[in-house]
């Protein structure tokens, strides 16, 4: 498989939020002169034929509508299952990915799927029915930061993220009632202050009023400056992020603003020509 051409992966179940994660994935694609790939994944064999006629009109469409190379994958089995295969076969850099919301997150986004996002090689980009902004960049791109042991990973793929698209990163500091983390917050700021500096990418820092409630303060902040995306990074092996069920994390993959969240495992380093260990 030729990985010279960057590939953005969609999981596609003719949905209006899949269409517009197409359109993310238009946009990404053409920012590194690649492709669209979209899957559709039936339970028979029966369904094949119409699921492609359905899903060719898309691919037609998306090349028309976007200028970019699209193609049709439609395959029989389990979307959980096929979403990483599929990634793996065409060497994908992002995989791009619609959600309901809340609701249709605790559907779509079952412990399944918490495991392929988990344990995938491949950045997975999450979108609702908020489109992209008209230009060919994502510029507001924002970072929530805590005491947490994965901070300079997340700066690493913050920044590359921002090179690439000459992105703002807006920090969003965590408020910490312990003095100790606070102290330990402090030290993880001043380094990136300089790793962004060194980077020569353009920051600022926000931080939060109260010391609990983090993820509802930091959605609230990224709306109020119409965030293009917010980057989040998998604190933990085996699962997408902290305590995901029934917590404020789910806020964060589901939020109300409809703010894309790209999540990445600590080990991804992403890089024009696809997805790198660091």
């Amino acid at each position: 498989m030729d990985r010279k051409v960057y590939k953005v992966l969609v999981p596609h179940d003719f949905s209006v939020v899949a269409d517009c994660a197409v359109i993310h994935a238009a946009k990404i694609a053409k920012s590194f002169g690649g492709e669209v790939y979209l899957l559709h994944v039936v339970s028979k064999t029966k369904e094949v034929d119409a699921a492609k006629e359905k899903l060719n009109k898309i691919v037609g469409e998306t090349d028309s509508k976007y200028g970019v190379n699209t193609h049709a994958i439609v395959r029989i089995g389990n979307i959980f299952d096929d979403i990483g295969d599929v990634a793996s076969e065409i060497g994908a850099g992002y995989i791009v990915m619609g959600t309901h919301g809340a609701k249709g997150m605790q559907k779509i986004m079952g412990s399944h799927a918490l495991k392929v996002i988990s344990h995938s090689k491949v950045p997975f980009v999450i979108v609702q029915e908020r489109g992209p902004s008209d230009t060919d960049a994502y510029d507001d791109i924002v970072l929530p930061i805590d005491h947490s042991d994965v901070t300079k990973q997340k700066l690493n793929v913050a920044a590359n993220i921002a090179s690439h698209f000459n992105s703002k990163i807006h920090i969003f500091a965590a408020k910490e009632s312990d003095q100790f983390l606070q102290v330990k917050l402090d030290r993880e700021l001043t380094f990136a202050k300089n790793y962004f500096a060194e980077q020569s990418i353009s920051y600022s820092i926000e931080n939060a009023e109260q010391s609990g409630g983090f993820k509802r303060q930091l959605i609230k902040f990224a709306a109020r400056i119409n965030a293009d995306m917010i980057c989040v990074v998998n604190t933990r092996e085996g699962s997408l992020l902290p305590d995901f069920f029934g917590s404020e994390e789910q806020e964060v993959i589901a939020n109300e603003a409809e703010i894309p969240v790209i999540i990445t495992n600590p080990t991804q380093k992403i890089v024009a020509g696809g997805v790198l260990g660091t």
